[in-house]
């Protein structure tokens, strides 16, 4: 609830007006509402992502991909943010600032998922926010989950795909590519099916277990 409070605090105060104001404090209460579809049993998985995450587009949030992973699996996703500072029209919901609230209660494993929102941010910035979340993430077992061809950004995420490839690399943490997966879509050509969010939680799943 402190990120949804401290999200709405500083729309509010002029951390974005109208229009910006009312879509981001839509998409907290999506976050918040997510946040609290606890799926699994086991150890604690945290799962820091974007739409995907949440399960935007689909009728039930809780079959989003996450709940196919192995574990007590807890969702920190925010709609629309990324790596970097910008990805994102509402203020402060990067990665990085959102990994202190999801990482409250401890992790067992820590899933990093995006990259699709960073399609039209510079390279610069998405190594940087990745290496201040990493930073965040120091000690504690991670998988960094890239972003898929989606059609209406595929260009784009296979961008991302390469610097989150490289970052991984210098940082030593587990990469797991979607770049060459194919998924069945929404009509908007972003957002996953059904379907593709079983596929694509099955894939992650497989990496876990692996």
């Amino acid at each position: 609830m402190a990120v949804f409070i401290s999200i709405v605090s500083l729309l509010v105060s002029g951390g974005a007006k109208g229009d910006v104001a009312a879509h981001c404090a839509r998409l907290s209460v999506q976050s918040q509402a997510r946040e609290r579809l606890v799926t699994g049993h086991g150890r604690r998985v945290v799962v820091i992502g974007d739409s995907y995450s949440v399960g935007l587009g689909l009728r039930d949030h809780e079959t989003s991909w996450p709940s196919r992973l192995p574990g007590r699996v807890h969702v920190y996703g925010f709609s629309g943010s990324g790596f970097s500072a910008h990805a994102s029209s509402c203020p402060h919901v990067e990665y990085d600032d959102r990994a202190p609230h999801a990482l409250g209660g401890g992790a067992d494993l820590v899933v990093v998922e995006g990259g699709l929102n960073d399609t039209d941010q510079p390279a610069s910035a998405v190594r940087a926010g990745f290496r201040t979340l990493i930073g965040d993430l120091s000690g504690r077992s991670v998988l960094v989950v890239g972003p898929p061809p989606a059609p209406l950004r595929a260009d784009g995420a296979r961008r991302v795909d390469a610097v989150l490839r490289e970052e991984c690399a210098r940082a030593g943490v587990p990469y797991l590519s979607m770049a060459d997966r194919i998924f069945p879509y929404l009509d908007d050509d972003l957002h996953l099916t059904s379907a593709g969010h079983r596929t694509f939680g099955s894939i992650v799943s497989a990496a876990i277990d692996g």
